[in-house]
Order: structure tokens, then C-alpha cells, then sequence
């Protein structure tokens, strides 16, 4: 064990085994992640060839997502799931619109916490909690979570690239619906996740359970009945390169084009 290893060790984080922060970093081509994360990716690229630009992607739509929601007048963001810090982070998308845009990080890894303490130095509008999203109740609750956002008032939650780590028993459908319950009039909900629309999907499904214990490719409709009550925004629930694009998507999307849904939706 390296004394870096052995530090995080300390803190209770296990670096023996992958995460899904840490693998999502190194997919993006970042530096927070050590042999298992990287293991853990090398292999399914195997199983499908360049499965990380579904990791780009899907970070890309975050910044799109993000950028849509400020500019609708949303200046308040509950990032849930949110991953390691890395490039055109959710405050850095928001704020470069609106400076005075709020955002708080939820994830469960403790890891994302320790590297998010620099976002804690640099913005005081930024605050990250170690909380788990399948708990809704506990994470709206959350001291910093009251004391960064005002929860009576239009709110951007975040579930970007979360919700295909969730179990069927762990209800994801009525995970975004306790949020959204707990949310006013006018709050949007930004949500990416894998979906089954290819024979790639069942064997990458296989993969994800096999070496990290999740990842769920789910179809279109059973994805759709997660936003049931909402009003879905143009285009609706696309494929991920499709969703409000800022330029041209080159057709046909090919198989890791087809892997990943999105959408934007409104509480009435």
C-alpha cells in the first residue's frame, strides 16, 4: 500500500476495490483514481470498444443541462450523486450565468468530500456533503444542504448518470419523485441514465454488476415512469447526444451514442 493509499486507509475509504466516482474519473480522463478504477474501465472497453465516450457524453450533457436550467432562472442546484470534482464543474456552469447561483454536491463516497474541500476554499456559494441519495429525507434534512439552498424556492435537481446504479428494490422512480415531492412549483429536474435500446447494453449490464455491483440498463419506458407527474421539456427523454446538442450530432449515433438517455423536466 503506497502512503497515499494508506492515508485514504485512515479515513475509512477503500482504494482496493472499484468505485463509481473514481472510475467515472478515470474515464474522463482524470487523475483521482487508482488500479482498480482503472482496471475496472480497461475491461469494459473490452466488452465494447471506447465505452468511455458514454462518460464523456454524459458529463457533457451535465454542463448543457446545467447551462439550460440557469438560463430558465433556476439559481439554486441540488447535485445528487455528483462524482469527483473535474472540469466545468455544476457551480462553474451555473455561476458563469448566474454568479450568484448556489450549489450543493451530495455523494456517498467519502473520497469526493476530502477532494471537494478546494471547492469549499474558492466559493463560498459550493458546498459538498457526504450523503447518500437513497435517502431522501436524511439529504433535505442535511444542515448544509438548509443552509446553502432555500428549499421553498425553485430548485435544480441534479441525477446525472446515478440512476442506472440503482437496484429495482432501491425504487429509483420513487427516489426522484421524493425529491421532486419536496421541491416547489417551477423546480427542474435534469436526469441522465443508461438505457436498453442495443444487444451491447445486456453484456455492459453483465459487466458493471459483475466487477462493480451496479449498472442497470433500463428501457425507455419503464425510464419515462420515473418522470410520471412532471412535465418533460423539449426534445423529451433523447439519446444523450441528442439533448439539446450545441452543434451538429453526426447520424446514425452508433452503439455508445444509443447507451445513454436524458431529459429535462418541470414541476407543474
Amino acid at each position: 500500500m503506497t502512503e497515499r493509499e494508506h492515508d485514504w486507509a485512515a479515513l475509512g475509504i477503500d482504494v482496493t476495490r472499484p468505485s463509481i466516482a473514481r472510475a467515472y474519473d478515470y474515464a474522463l480522463g482524470g487523475k483521482d483514481n487508482y488500479a482498480p478504477d482503472r482496471g475496472f474501465i480497461d475491461q469494459l472497453n473490452q466488452v465494447l470498444p471506447e465505452v468511455t465516450r458514454l462518460a464523456r457524453d454524459n458529463r457533457a450533457a451535465l454542463r448543457r443541462g446545467v447551462r439550460h436550467m440557469a438560463e430558465m432562472g433556476i439559481r439554486q442546484f441540488l447535485d445528487l450523486g455528483s462524482g469527483l470534482p473535474t472540469v466545468e464543474n455544476t457551480h462553474q456552469v451555473a455561476q458563469a450565468v448566474a454568479p450568484e447561483s448556489a450549489v450543493v454536491y451530495v455523494d456517498n463516497d467519502p473520497i469526493v468530500l476530502a477532494h471537494g474541500r478546494a471547492l469549499l476554499a474558492e466559493n463560498e456559494r459550493t458546498t459538498v456533503v457526504t450523503a447518500d441519495l437513497r435517502e431522501p429525507a436524511a439529504v433535505l434534512a442535511h444542515p448544509e444542504v438548509n443552509r446553502h439552498l432555500d428549499l421553498p424556492r425553485p430548485v435544480g435537481v441534479m441525477l446525472v448518470g446515478v440512476l442506472n446504479h440503482l437496484h429495482d428494490q432501491e425504487d429509483p422512480r420513487g427516489i426522484v419523485r421524493a425529491y421532486m415531492d419536496a421541491v416547489p412549483s417551477g423546480s427542474l429536474l435534469f436526469m441522465t441514465t443508461f438505457v436498453d435500446v442495443d444487444p451491447a447494453s445486456e453484456e455492459l449490464e453483465k459487466a458493471f454488476l459483475g466487477m462493480l455491483g451496479t449498472g442497470r440498463f433500463r428501457s425507455f419506458e419503464e425510464t419515462l415512469t420515473w418522470l410520471e407527474g412532471l412535465e418533460i421539456l423539449e426534445p423529451g427523454l433523447v439519446h444523450i447526444p441528442e439533448w439539446r446538442p450545441d452543434g451538429p450530432v453526426g447520424l446514425p449515433l452508433g452503439t455508445i451514442g444509443r447507451l445513454g438517455a436524458a431529459a429535462l423536466a418541470r414541476k407543474p
